[in-house]
């Protein structure tokens, strides 16, 4: 199995982050013993994110991963310092496994840098210097502390940019063999080490001295050839065994031609698919930490009751093994007590010594040990057989008192164990059955729907968001709508200059939903559309504009008798699944929506719309209007429609 990300991968993934050139930072979160993820806006894109998982893998989830509520303080940190940060660029150092985000801000530049050899890292440095880091650690040659000066990793030989001389000249000053020259002088790692010697046809234990001169031009031309395609045309292939990836690289391998194969768009999609089969292992060999100390427990447990439940038959037996050798029992106590109170303890022993079954007597404590019916028994000679019967049964009878209690405890070890464990298989069942979220965009911190005609409509979910919505938003060609309701809130259609006439009346139907007019639950309402140079924060003299607030100067296009009714529905937007409210007119071509009017609440409304669209709640609850409602129409496929579908 994979344990690390080669110097290919690197170099993949950083073709791959190019992308994000121009992009924002936005959340950062912190969590175990180094998983960071970066949230990112990009433009026309949406969010993304950036995954720095166990101080190793550095890819894009499919899927973002769930993140803890409050930040830890290395992740407040570089949120102060890089939150709406620019990104500038993204470039993978010499070739090794440090990758460099450089960052821009109006307080200076900054370079973001993951480490991921020798335990891995993430260091924000400006200036040269290092202003914080994931761990501290001191190597002999450089220092990885806040306030020390960020040395970069002591330059290797670079396959990427080496020439045919270079590289001629690394192979021959090694004295090792093909495989472990190629692998640490000409610095390509084991895996395309032994991929090259395939492909040349060599075997990899031949001494570098042995190599001829033509096999080591095939070698540097088959090196270059896997760095092109790296660089310019990957193809991210997984290799499998048994249906589990065993190894994932940026191009296919001859090495692995004994495996399946897997080709991926992207190189994260590989290293994600590889993450998410890690991560099944791991769950499935974790053991709960509260499971595991009742398992030791319970070991402990058991081992003590069958120690009991044994001393007890023990001393059951003992006490029958007297009865059976009745005779010879009641007559060496009788000769000992006899002998004792007439011999000094010497000569009792020498005496006692010379009876075949006896095997053992302390005068001292009056005891003799012999064996009787198959049975070693030590008897207190001043007692009769009964006496010393009836011992051995009280003894007995005392082990299984304890042997009782501890079974009393072994159960409760046992039914605390099964209730944890059924809490435990409960969590994961409801982990198992979650639904994941759908891919995020930048405007959804706003409401927002997008128009019948695939234009972007947003709105201000408060005075905070209704400001940002127009300072930052309403541009030249766009549009600007409002509901003829006080306190409503501000509502942009982007690109609206070009915007059909039921676009408008869409936007203006959308702004009336959203406003107080819901809660009041009417039937119909009014509402305007008008130009951005309408749209003014300056007050007239002696007037005052609120936060949120802006004022409207000149002619307004109403929109009358615009219905107080909206659909929550399924779309596609930038080939990626979204679940929309906004007028039903915007889902001619969905297959899945669901109508809403004003109404009673009944129950956890946005809880059963959410699990009839497979995205979770907090996802629902964001987009609906403000209030109650009542689905007063359904569009569904029938339930064998969908099963038609899903096959």
């Amino acid at each position: 199995m994979k344990k690390e990300m080669s110097s290919f991968d690197v170099r993949s993934i950083v073709t791959e982050l190019s992308g994000l050139e121009g992009a924002h930072m936005d959340k950062i979160y912190h969590w175990g013993a180094g998983n960071v993820l970066f949230r990112i806006n990009v433009q026309g894109e949406g969010k993304r994110e950036l995954f720095f998982r166990d101080k190793k893998w550095l890819y894009c989830p499919s899927v973002k991963p769930e993140t803890p509520t409050l930040p830890t303080s290395f992740a407040s940190f570089l949120r102060k310092y890089i939150d709406n940060a620019r990104v500038n660029g993204v470039r993978q150092v010499g070739f090794d496994r440090v990758v460099e985000m450089s960052l821009s801000k109006a307080d200076g530049d900054y370079q973001l840098i993951f480490e991921m050899f020798g335990g891995g890292n993430v260091l924000l440095v400006k200036d040269g210097t290092i202003l914080n880091c994931l761990i501290q650690k001191t190597w002999r040659d450089r220092k990885t502390r806040p306030g020390e000066p960020y040395l970069m990793p002591k330059s290797r030989f670079d396959p990427t940019e080496s020439s045919r001389e270079d590289f001629v000249s690394s192979f021959r000053s090694s004295d090792s063999d093909a495989v472990r020259t190629l692998a640490t002088s000409v610095n390509l790692g084991g895996q395309y080490a032994e991929e090259i010697c395939d492909r040349v046809g060599i075997d990899k234990s031949t001494p570098a001295s042995q190599v001829g001169d033509d096999v080591v031009d095939r070698m540097y031309d088959t090196m270059r050839g896997i760095v092109e395609m790296v660089m310019t045309s990957p193809e991210p292939t997984a290799f499998l065994k048994d249906g589990e990836i065993q190894d994932f690289a940026p191009v296919d391998m001859v090495s692995h031609s004994d495996l399946e194969k897997r080709r991926f768009d992207t190189m994260s999609q590989a290293i994600d698919a590889y993450m998410v089969q890690v991560g099944e292992a791991e769950e499935e060999a974790f053991v709960d930490p509260r499971i595991e100390k009742l398992q030791k427990r319970i070991s402990k447990q058991e081992e003590t009751l069958e120690e009991y439940r044994e001393q007890c038959e023990v001393y059951r037996r003992r006490a029958e093994a007297l009865y059976t050798d009745y005779a010879k029992v009641s007559e060496l106590l009788a000769v000992l007590l006899e002998q004792s109170a007439k011999i000094p303890w010497e000569k009792l022993r020498e005496g006692a010594s010379k009876i075949p079954y006896v095997t053992g007597i302390d005068p001292s404590k009056s005891t003799v040990t012999g064996v009787f019916a198959g049975e070693t028994v030590t008897l207190d000679y001043t007692k009769g057989l009964d006496a010393n019967a009836s011992d051995l049964y009280q003894r007995g009878k005392e082990v299984g008192e304890k042997a009782k209690r501890a079974e009393e405890a072994l159960e409760e070890s046992r039914a605390e164990m099964s209730k944890i464990q059924k809490g435990i298989d409960r969590a994961r069942m409801e982990a198992a059955g979650k639904a994941q979220p759908t891919k995020q965009f930048w405007f959804e911190r706003y409401k927002w729907f997008i128009t019948s005609g695939n234009r972007l409509v947003i709105a201000g979910r408060d005075a905070h968001t209704n400001d940002n919505v127009v300072k930052k938003h309403l541009k030249d060609g766009d549009l600007y709508a409002h509901a003829d309701v006080h306190g409503a809130p501000s509502v942009i259609v982007k690109d609206g200059a070009k915007a059909s006439d039921q676009e408008l009346r869409e936007c203006c139907q959308f702004a009336l939903a959203q406003s107080k007019s819901w809660i009041a639950a009417l039937a119909e309402g009014t509402a305007f559309w008008v130009y951005p140079d309408q749209v003014s924060k300056t007050p007239n003299p002696g007037e005052f504009v609120p936060r949120g607030a802006f004022i409207i100067r000149g002619k307004r296009n109403y929109e009358h008798h615009l219905p107080l009714e909206l659909a929550v529905g399924e779309i596609y937007y930038q080939n990626a699944r979204k679940v929309m409210c906004g007028p039903v007119e915007c889902f001619a071509a969905s297959e899945r929506y669901l109508v809403i009017r004003p109404g009673k609440k009944t129950g956890r409304q946005s809880s059963e719309i959410a699990k009839r669209f497979d995205v979770p709640e907090e996802e629902v609850s964001r987009i609906l209007p403000p209030g109650d409602f009542e689905v007063v129409r359904e569009v569904w496929p029938k339930p064998d429609e969908e099963t038609s579908e899903q096959e």
